[in-house]
């Protein structure tokens, strides 16, 4: 009895064919319904240090700058002074008056010393942007996992006929 891989061959192309398009459907619907900030292309983000906001820290009031913030690798953070003193946030100088920008290169979560928000440490979080690479490398680990169990429940489900039945099944010897 000769043993053909052609018909199992047919069935995972079919299969396969069937997973990516499968996987690449959710997988567009998941990042539409989960996009969030960093999805998108780096830009410069302006943070401004209103006039008055050593006096406040110096009286232990909050002022009104965000605790932390969230970045995508290449973004640029750039720090305005508005206040009448000096201030500092990690490697940054920022005299009165002044702005100064950190360019962020990586993916990392960080703490700055900082001063000019009331707990003296500022919070970064530096994020992977989503990029296409990212998400077809999730099309290209999901696919053939899924094909692959595809396939062989297909065999489960839908056996395939020995080679001599399907030679007796069709009159003219081909399988």
């Amino acid at each position: 009895m000769p043993l053909s891989f052609r018909p199992y061959l047919k069935r995972f192309a079919i299969v396969f064919l069937i997973a990516v398009v499968f996987v690449a459907l959710f997988n567009e619907a998941m990042y539409l319904l989960q996009r969030d900030e960093r999805d998108r292309p780096p830009k410069t983000i302006e943070l401004v240090i209103p006039r008055g906001t050593a006096e406040r820290i110096a009286q232990g009031k909050e002022v009104a700058i965000p605790e932390g913030m969230t970045f995508v690798v290449g973004d640029v953070l750039l720090v305005r002074n508005e206040d009448v003193v000096d201030h500092q946030l990690g490697p940054l100088w920022i005299p009165a008056g002044r702005s100064a920008s950190l360019r962020f290169d990586t993916a990392d979560k960080l703490a700055y010393q900082c001063s000019f928000v009331v707990g003296n440490y500022f919070g970064v979080d530096i994020l992977k942007p989503t990029t296409w690479t990212s998400r077809l490398s999730a099309l290209a680990m999901a696919a053939p996992t899924l094909a692959a169990l595809l396939f062989v429940y297909s065999l489960v489900v839908l056996p395939l006929k020995p080679v001599e039945a399907r030679r007796t099944a069709h009159p003219n010897g081909r399988g």
